[in-house]
Parts: C-alpha cells; structure tokens; sequence
C-alpha cells in the first residue's frame, strides 16, 4: 500500500489535472448528488479534496479520515487558514470506529488498496457501520473490471497505469503521475467485480450500481471530444453507488 506521507504534496496538485476535474471529480459529484442538510463521512480523504467540496455543497457536518498522517496534516492546514468546520482524524478504513451516524460515506480511491478479500471486506463491513438505515456509499475507483496488463498509454492525461507479474487477484497495478517539473507513483491492487459485489453484499450493501465516466460540458469544449475519446472508453476508473 503507497505511503502517503512522503508525497502528500504532490499528490495534493495531480488534483488540478484536467483529467481529475472534468472526468473524475464531475461523474463522482454528479453521483454523489445534493448532500444540503446531511452528515457525511469522507473515508480515505487525503488532504480534504472533496471532503471541503461536501461542506461547501451545503453538508450540515462533514468528517474526514485518511490513514496519512502527512495527508491529514495538509487537510487540517487548510481547514485552519478557510475555517469550514470540518473534522480531520487519522483512521484506517479497515478499522473505522464510526456508529451509524452518516447519511452518505464517499471515498475517492479507497477499495483498490485492500490487498485480498479479506481487507476488502473489512472496508466495506466498517463503510456500512457508520452508515445509517437507508444511507448511500459512493466511491471512485480503480477499475476492477480493467485489464490493466493491456491498457493502453495515458500519458496525455499526465499518468501511466501499468503492472508486472502474473495477472491475478492481489496483483499491484502502478500509477505513475506527471506534474509540470517531477514524477510520483502509487501502488494499489486488483480485485475483480466480483469479489467487490460479495464484499457489498455481505456487508448488507443493495442496490449496488457501477457507472462509467462522463465528461463535463467545460471539459469538451476547451479540449475537444477527440482529446477525451480514449479516457471515456477505455477508463482505469470506475464510479460505485450503493445502499443499506
């Protein structure tokens, strides 16, 4: 699993990618729908990206927790300097202590790093705990259903994704990022659709929904349909709703 800490900054500016904006934060905040009035919990946070953007949208409380020290620091930094009234804790997904309290848990880039069924399972079983009767999940995703040994080049979107070894559960997939004067990677892993349905399911998640990319109208018009073809039908990425 990528240790954050020493790349949090970074991290922190591959979010201005346009790719991340007109793809990635536009099919996720679409799902995610109108959070006025509710309480939200952010699993996997980082430096507080969308967790800012739910209490901005109206959320009535808004938690943060991210397994990166370094990550929580830069979200706390920023919850210090624009005083929204979030919470910022150190936590891991697989072990959240949460009750039923949250209308909506969101995770942007959570389930890809549960190395086996059996972490998978333990995010999505402490995901539903904190949720209460009737409450949705929404994530984006590394895409399980994305052969990632034949994916195509990336590169004019500013990353690379790639693996090495035998093609199987458990497999690291690399992400590489390109930012304007240097580089970072992240690691996580491959779980198929399959064994993510089972660990919703058995979680008590339903009305399990994956979703496709769409591309924000501002998105086409400053770079073109063309530019965006091979993001849209060949995505790395995948976007989950469910329920309990």
């Amino acid at each position: 699993m990528t240790n954050y800490d020493p790349i949090a900054a970074l991290y922190q500016l591959s979010k201005q990618q346009p790719w991340r904006t007109h793809i990635e934060a536009f099919t996720f905040l679409g799902l995610i729908g109108d959070p006025t009035g509710k309480a939200v919990l952010d699993v996997a946070c980082g430096e507080g990206f969308y967790t800012r953007m739910m209490r901005q949208r109206g959320a009535a409380k808004v938690m943060g927790v991210d397994l990166s020290a370094g990550m929580v620091e830069l979200a706390r930094k920023q919850e210090t300097e624009h005083q929204l009234g979030i919470d910022y804790q150190i936590g891991d997904a697989r072990n959240l202590a949460f009750t039923a309290e949250y209308d909506l848990v969101i995770a942007a880039y959570l389930l890809n790093y549960a190395r086996d069924r059996s972490e998978l399972r333990a995010m999505c079983n402490g995901i539903a705990r904190c949720l209460k009767p009737g409450g949705r999940f929404v994530t984006v995703n590394t895409n399980p259903a994305t052969h990632f040994p034949s994916v195509p080049s990336y590169r004019k979107y500013g990353f690379e994704a790639s693996t090495g070894g035998e093609w199987r559960e458990g497999t690291p997939i690399q992400w590489k990022f390109y930012l304007e004067d240097r580089t970072f990677e992240i690691e996580n892993y491959h779980l198929n659709l399959a064994a993510h349905e089972e660990a919703l399911k058995a979680a008590g998640f339903q009305n399990i929904r994956w979703h496709g990319p769409q591309l924000s109208p501002e998105g086409q018009k400053a770079y073109g349909a063309e530019f965006w073809s091979l993001l849209l039908t060949e995505c790395p990425v995948a976007f989950l709703e469910c329920s309990v």
